[in-house]
């Protein structure tokens, strides 16, 4: 059970997310590090369920796995969050200036 909540949760439910918020802005949607974002993700969420199952099962050599898949999971979170930051402000300095007439 521990092993598909974390994979609706990062494999499905995450992914699903970045894709609206990717849908909703094209141009980092066709961005390379957007890709890398999402390769990133798919890597370590892959690793990081098998490896919760198998410490469920009581393989415990697979803990260093599970470390350094959360790393990876928790790199590419960081990576979408610089994403979404950098795109907040291009929007920003994109958007005209409403005068009090419109």
């Amino acid at each position: 059970m521990p092993a598909h909540a974390h994979l609706n949760l990062l494999g499905w439910v995450s992914l699903f997310l970045f894709g609206v918020y990717y849908r909703l802005h094209p141009a980092l949607e066709a961005s390379r590090l957007a890709m890398t974002q999402i390769v990133v993700w798919c890597v370590g969420t892959a690793f990081l369920t098998i490896a919760v199952a198998a410490l469920h099962l009581g393989y415990a050599a697979f803990e260093p796995v599970a470390a350094v898949s959360s790393l990876l999971v928790f790199g590419a979170l960081a990576l979408f969050t610089l994403l979404v930051f950098r795109s907040g402000k291009l929007a920003q300095s994109v958007t005209p200036a409403m005068t009090a007439a419109e």
